[in-house]
């Protein structure tokens, strides 16, 4: 695995990385985005790449059980803190997703948020025999008839959706041609108190390029879009 500053945010940052994500989808578009595609309601759930848990919290009302994974112990504890902070639990598991520590065919729905993506820049020309590892992880896990989720960026401060680098434009493209995904496309634009505060959440995450974008138009509410991949098994 390539490193990279991801890596070490998830790694050393994820209140951070919390504090970011909790200004996100500020319409609340994600979840009816969601439901609209998945009926959740008592699902055994797979949360892969959970990270902070965001996920976790938006289902845990609607389905029955669920699972977080992830890679990063530090994301792991701030989504406990996160869950216990809501009023509810799901199981933690430390784990990557080339080789899940799960059973097979052990839930309805499995999701990835976030996470498959990355693949693209740690693992360098071989990303694709990476990603095509999780992906056949996440069939593994599904029940039959089970639905795969993977939800992924289409632009922070873009001000339409599009894949942010042709790597991922290739990996989204792998998604729908290859193995059949279908892509829904969602605005969850973030909100802060002001400009400064947008700087101050976002410019460790996402650089400073942002940033002088934020800067330069004056948002406070910073454009960001969603990718929704479902498929069912």
């Amino acid at each position: 695995m390539e490193n990279d500053h991801f890596i070490e945010i998830y790694s050393n940052q994820a209140e951070a990385y919390q504090r970011m994500i909790a200004a996100e989808d500020v319409d609340h578009n994600l979840l009816p985005a969601l439901n609209s595609l998945v009926d959740f309601a008592g699902q055994r759930v797979l949360d892969l790449g959970s990270g902070t848990g965001r996920l976790a919290r938006l289902l845990h009302e609607q389905a029955s059980s669920g699972v977080v994974v992830d890679l990063h112990w530090a994301m792991l504890l701030e989504n406990r803190r996160q869950q216990h902070s809501t009023g509810f639990f799901w199981p933690l598991v430390q784990g990557d997703l080339h080789r899940l520590p799960l059973a097979s065919a052990s839930a309805g729905v499995v999701a990835a948020g976030w996470a498959i993506g990355h693949f693209c820049a740690w693992y360098g020309e071989q990303w694709q025999s990476h990603v095509e590892r999780a992906l056949r992880e996440m069939e593994r896990v599904a029940q039959p008839g089970g639905d795969l989720i993977i939800l992924e960026t289409l632009g922070t401060g873009a001000l339409s959706p599009a894949p942010p680098t042709p790597q991922l434009a290739t990996y989204y493209e792998l998604l729908e041609q290859r193995w059949s995904f279908r892509r829904t496309e969602v605005a969850t634009d973030y909100q802060f108190d002001s400009v400064s505060d947008a700087v101050a959440h976002m410019e460790f995450f996402f650089g400073e390029q942002l940033a002088q974008e934020i800067r330069r138009r004056g948002w406070q509410r910073v454009p960001e879009w969603t990718g929704i991949w479902r498929k069912q098994v």
